[in-house]
This record gives structure tokens, C-alpha cells and sequence, in this order.
């Protein structure tokens, strides 16, 4: 009989998540991501939601990034943070197998080359990566971002004169990782999520 590697039965059963959905804040990653979830009889994983014990697991908190941007400034310190946010990413598609997983969008836009090639890399793992934008038309989808949320989370994500949702927008690492685009203009959040259904074949194991 053949020797089974240590490690590989568990590998063979603790598949990466099915779908990951990314974008700008407010593009509606969580509320299309526990819709399709249900579509398709997976788990729902908010990245936003669990990181707190990845981001231990490296040293980082909110409460630190807080800290940090007291003293260094809110772009300094989003910087600073880069690593704890790849290190989140990989951590949540080693222990999401076969979910639907909403990235935050810290989680996919990095200024350091080697943080975004982590990150992609440990993306590449996830067969299905659709990025959602209210509009390809940047003006109009910066415009669409900024008024959500302001309405959902009291900001408009400009800091210290640094555009975040421009940033996140703009990023062309969220549209290379990307196996589709799905742009939810003028679309219910029950429409889009069966549009990102059939993207993705709506297929199950």
C-alpha cells in the first residue's frame, strides 16, 4: 500500500473557497455575497467580519491601525497595515473551503509589490473572483461609491487629502485577479446576485 503523505488528506478535503467577490467599498461584496451564498448552498464568509483573530495572529488590530493613523496619518498607516491585510487574505481561503467569500476592499488594492502578489496569489487559489462596480464609467461609479457610503458608514473615504475609494477603483491588481465584472447599476441586489450566479455557472460540488 502507498504511503500517504502527512497533511495531504486533509489538503484533498479542505478545498478554497468557490467564489470571492471584490471591489470598492460600498459595491455591495457582503449584501450580493450572502444572497448568492443561498443561491448556492454555501457558507458566507465576510472577510470584513472574522479578520480580527488574522490580524491578531500577526500583530495587528483595529485598535493599532487606529493608533497608528493618530501618529503616522491615515495613509502611512494604511500602508503599515498592508501585511496583516495579506496575511488575512490567505488565512480566510485556507479556512473558508467551498464558500463564498466577500473581500474587503483593503483586502485586494496594496502599494507594495510583494504584498499584492501574496494577496493574488492566495486568490489565484479561489476558481471564481468576480469584481463588482456600480459602473465602468469612473466619474459616475466614484460618484454612486462615495454617495452609499456616506448613507451606510458616515464617510467618504477621503483622508488626509487621499482619495480611498479612487484608490480601490482604480487599482488594476482587483481587475487582473478578476475572472469576471459584474456591474450592478440600476440592478436590485436580487438581480445582480443572480447574474453573478450565472457567471459563475452556478455550479456546485
Amino acid at each position: 500500500m502507498t504511503a500517504v503523505p502527512p497533511g495531504a488528506m486533509i489538503r484533498s478535503v479542505l478545498r478554497p473557497p468557490f467564489l470571492a467577490l471584490v471591489g470598492p467599498a460600498s459595491s455591495g461584496k457582503s449584501t450580493l455575497g450572502e444572497i448568492v451564498a443561498r443561491r448556492l448552498d454555501r457558507p458566507f464568509v465576510d472577510l470584513d467580519a472574522v479578520a480580527a483573530d488574522y490580524y491578531a495572529e500577526v500583530g495587528w488590530s483595529i485598535e493599532r491601525l487606529v493608533d497608528r493613523i493618530a501618529v503616522v496619518g491615515r495613509v502611512a498607516a494604511e500602508r503599515e497595515w498592508e501585511p496583516a491585510r495579506t496575511h488575512a487574505v490567505g488565512r480566510a481561503i485556507e479556512s473558508s473551503p467551498d464558500a463564498v467569500l466577500a473581500l474587503g476592499a483593503g483586502h485586494t488594492t496594496y502599494v507594495d509589490p510583494e504584498q499584492r502578489e501574496r494577496a493574488a496569489s492566495s486568490l489565484r487559489r479561489v476558481p471564481h473572483r468576480v469584481l463588482l462596480v456600480p459602473s465602468l464609467d469612473r466619474r459616475t461609479a466614484l460618484g454612486e461609491l462615495r454617495h452609499r457610503s456616506l448613507a451606510d458608514k458616515g464617510t467618504d473615504w477621503i483622508a488626509g487629502g487621499h482619495d480611498f475609494l479612487a484608490e480601490w477603483y482604480d487599482d488594476p491588481g482587483a481587475r487582473e485577479i478578476a475572472t469576471g465584472v459584474l456591474v450592478t447599476a440600476g440592478q436590485t441586489p436580487r438581480k445582480s446576485a443572480e447574474r453573478v450566479v450565472a457567471l459563475v455557472g452556478g455550479a456546485h460540488p
